[in-house]
């Protein structure tokens, strides 16, 4: 795809992934505290550890780290495992009378699951930019566009600070993501199983 058609959907993706990813996990927590709606609050508090990624890869994409091409594709696979995967959680949402609270988390999980599965498929493209060094990275076009949007987040919030301190803090970020993603896989999984709420 060319940089000219490109370009214009990548905006769009960060777009769609701040509405989906960011914000509407934000009022749906706040609804569920609100509302002491224990199993949802618990689905938005492992959904937001798992979409922590997300916010890494845009630290590593600051930096234009190549492997941020990769944190965020596996990203997008995390999240609909983490909305879907607990047995528990969804039996006591389900359960719930209807009330505008349950039908929108309900909407929200199936539109960033698609949204994630439709983003999983389109950026495998992308993981050819993880195996380019740094330079080569700002030099492919079709690469370095995935990048701006990191920028431009960087100028907004960060204008002050250092492209490889911010890097670091992502490199931290993430090494901190893989250690405990590796604990809960290899020792949490087999004691609790699908069961978020008991163990």
């Amino acid at each position: 795809m060319s940089p000219d058609l490109l370009e214009p959907l990548v905006w769009m993706d960060y777009r769609l992934a701040v509405l989906l990813t960011v914000t509407l996990p934000l009022v749906l927590l706040i609804w569920a505290f609100v509302s002491k709606a224990e199993a949802m609050q618990r689905l938005l508090v492992i959904y937001w550890r798992v979409a922590s990624l997300l916010a890494i890869s845009v630290y590593l994409g600051i930096a234009a780290l190549p492997i941020f091409f990769v944190s965020g594709w596996i990203a997008r696979i995390l999240i609909p495992i983490s909305l879907w995967f607990w047995v528990d959680l969804n039996e006591e949402i389900d359960d719930r009378p209807p009330s505008p609270l349950k039908w929108t988390l309900t909407s929200w999980r199936w539109a960033t699951s698609v949204y994630c599965i439709l983003g999983v498929l389109a950026q495998i493209p992308t993981l050819s930019c993880a195996g380019l060094r740094s330079q080569a990275l700002l030099e492919t076009a079709s690469c370095r566009i995935w990048l701006d949007p990191p920028w431009g987040f960087k100028e907004i919030f960060h204008a002050g600070s250092g492209t490889q301190f911010l890097g670091f803090l992502g490199i931290l970020g993430l090494t901190i993501y893989v250690l405990y993603l590796s604990y809960f896989v290899l020792i949490r999984l087999g004691k609790q199983g699908r069961s978020a709420m008991h163990h």
